[in-house]
């Protein structure tokens, strides 16, 4: 069985269907982009995925727990960094503080953030918090790790830190899921991407069929990126 895997997903707003019969599997060790304009379903898609949304129709099934770094941060304002890291474990968790420490300072290092331990989100870059948000999700341990648009909140500049740390996440076979805007990253970082256009899965494939392929409505979307 994949890490994930999601049959016949189904999601509608009100009359709006958004998504419409979503199938996809994710193996363990994968990097999958999720790419598409806004409003084609990607989002939706992810938070049916981690159970943000909770009636939908259709099937998803986990071999193993899960993680989650959003758009906006979402750190614990009146927490330091080091604490945001380590709530979840010593709380949800219930491990000893002493044990999760030393995890928490090692995280923060591994996402460059080792000077910034004691410092409270409004004092960090954009940049930074989401360095600590990914640490954060990884102090649960979790086997896969969704990223919603995990650089939209971000400028060009600091973008730059968030993919290097995928990237590095990636190297290490960290499984993940990612939806993106950024179309160089995703052909770079990921084993199958594929391709949502008003809530189906219009194409999938490795990085070079999905950016070299004949169908109509792919090419029309990375040829708009490309003008």
């Amino acid at each position: 069985m994949s890490i994930l895997e999601v049959n016949n997903l189904r999601k509608s707003f009100g009359t709006a269907e958004v998504l419409k019969g979503i199938s996809l599997h994710v193996d363990r060790g994968e990097v999958v982009s999720i790419i598409g304009s806004s409003g084609s379903g990607k989002t939706t898609l992810l938070r049916c995925c981690v159970g943000l949304e909770k009636e939908y129709e259709g099937e998803i099934h986990y071999d193993g727990t899960f993680g989650m770094v959003f758009q906006n941060f979402n750190l614990f304002p009146h927490f330091t960094a080091l604490r945001n890291v380590m709530d979840a474990p010593v709380k949800v968790q219930k491990r000893p503080k002493e044990e999760v420490l030393p995890e928490a300072r090692e995280l923060l290092r591994k996402v460059g953030l080792s000077d910034k331990e004691n410092a409270y989100p409004s004092t960090l870059s954009g940049g930074q918090k989401q360095r600590v948000a990914i640490a954060r999700a990884l102090a649960m341990k979790p086997d896969i790790l969704f990223f919603d648009e995990p650089t939209s909140a971000l400028d060009p500049e600091l973008t730059g830190e968030i993919l290097r740390v995928i990237r590095a996440l990636a190297e290490e076979k960290m499984t993940m899921v990612i939806v993106t805007h950024e179309m160089t990253f995703a052909r770079n970082v990921s084993d199958h991407i594929i391709f949502m256009d008003k809530g189906v899965v219009a194409d999938e494939g490795t990085p070079d069929q999905v950016f070299n392929s004949e169908n109509p409505r792919t090419r029309a979307f990375l040829g708009k990126l490309s003008t």
